[in-house]
C-alpha cells in the first residue's frame, strides 16, 4: 500500500512539473510578441512635389509657404530671388526656385560690357490710393522730397526714351509726379529704357493700370503705366528700344505712358538719365 500511494505521487509530480512549465514557456511567448507588436513605426520620409524652376506667385500665397511645398528652404529662395526682410512676396512675381544667385543675368546688348546685378527689394511704385483688398499686392513707403541726381556716366546701362510721344507732365515730387507722362494715342509703342529683366508685368495696382516693371544693373528699376496691352511677362529679359508693350489708358483718365525711374528704390528724375530728344 505504502509502495503503492509513492508510486502515484511520483506520477502526478512529473506532470504537475511539465505543465507548469509549459504554461511558462506559453507567457514568456506572449510577452514576447505583444513586446514586437509595441515597438514604434519608422516614420516614413515625407514626400515632396518637385520644384520647377520657376514658380509664378498666386493669391494667398507667401514665401515659407512655397518653399514647404517643395521641401526647400525660404531663406535659399529668398537669396536665390534677393528678396530681404520681411521677405514680401507679390501677385504674378516670378521666384526662381532651382539654381544659384550668382547664375542670375539679364541679357544685353552684342558687345556690351554686362555689370552684374546689384541685390535689391524689387518694390511697386508708391500712390495715395487704396489697393484692393483682394490682391496681396505691397506698397513703398511715402518717398521723401531729397532726390539724388544722377550723372549719365555714373551708369554702364544705354538709356533710350519710352516713349516718342509728347511730355505731358514732367517729375514734380510735390505735385506727387514720380516720373514723366507721355502723351499719344491708345496702340502706340511703349519701349524698354534700357537692358533688364521684367520682374512684374500685372495690373494688381489699379490706378497704375497695366503695369510692367523692369529690373537692371546699377540698382536700377524702370516702371511702365496705364498700358492697353502688355506684350512681356515676369522673367523676360528684354533690351533697350524693345516694345514691350501699348500705351493706353488702364488706371488713368486719359491715354498716357506714366514712366518712373528708381534708384536703389528712390524715386529720380528720368530727365537725368534718358535723352531729351
Amino acid at each position: 500500500m505504502q509502495l503503492l500511494r509513492q508510486h502515484q505521487e511520483f506520477t502526478v509530480f512529473p506532470f504537475t512539473f511539465i505543465k507548469t512549465i509549459m504554461l511558462s514557456a506559453a507567457v514568456v511567448g506572449t510577452l514576447a510578441i505583444t513586446g514586437c507588436a509595441s515597438k514604434p513605426q519608422i516614420n516614413q520620409p515625407v514626400r515632396y512635389t518637385n520644384a520647377p524652376d520657376y514658380y509664378t506667385v498666386r493669391a494667398g500665397d507667401t514665401l515659407s509657404g512655397i518653399a514647404a511645398r517643395y521641401g526647400l528652404n525660404y531663406l535659399n529662395v529668398a537669396e536665390l530671388n534677393d528678396i530681404a526682410p520681411p521677405y514680401r512676396i507679390y501677385v504674378n512675381q516670378s521666384l526662381r526656385l532651382k539654381g544659384s544667385s550668382n547664375r542670375r543675368t539679364v541679357a544685353t546688348q552684342p558687345m556690351a560690357q554686362t555689370a552684374p546685378i546689384q541685390r535689391q527689394t524689387i518694390n511697386l511704385p508708391t500712390t495715395t490710393a487704396q489697393t484692393s483688398p483682394s490682391r496681396s499686392v505691397q506698397n513703398l513707403p511715402p518717398a521723401t522730397t531729397t532726390v539724388p541726381v544722377v550723372p549719365k556716366a555714373a551708369s554702364n546701362l544705354r538709356w533710350v526714351k519710352p516713349s516718342t510721344g509728347p511730355v505731358i507732365q514732367n517729375f514734380n515730387l510735390a505735385s506727387n509726379v514720380k516720373g514723366i507722362r507721355y502723351g499719344g494715342n491708345v496702340g502706340d509703342p511703349v519701349l524698354a529704357a534700357a537692358n533688364g529683366q521684367v520682374v512684374y508685368a500685372a495690373d494688381g495696382l489699379k490706378e497704375y493700370g497695366n503695369l510692367v516693371l523692369i529690373k537692371h544693373v546699377d540698382g536700377y528699376i524702370t516702371a511702365y503705366a496705364h498700358n492697353s496691352k502688355m506684350l512681356v511677362k515676369s522673367g523676360d529679359n528684354v533690351t533697350a528700344g524693345q516694345k514691350i508693350a501699348e500705351m493706353g489708358s488702364s488706371g488713368a483718365d486719359r491715354i498716357m505712358l506714366e514712366f518712373q525711374v528708381r534708384l536703389d528704390g528712390k524715386p529720380i528724375n528720368p530727365a537725368n538719365i534718358i535723352p531729351i530728344n
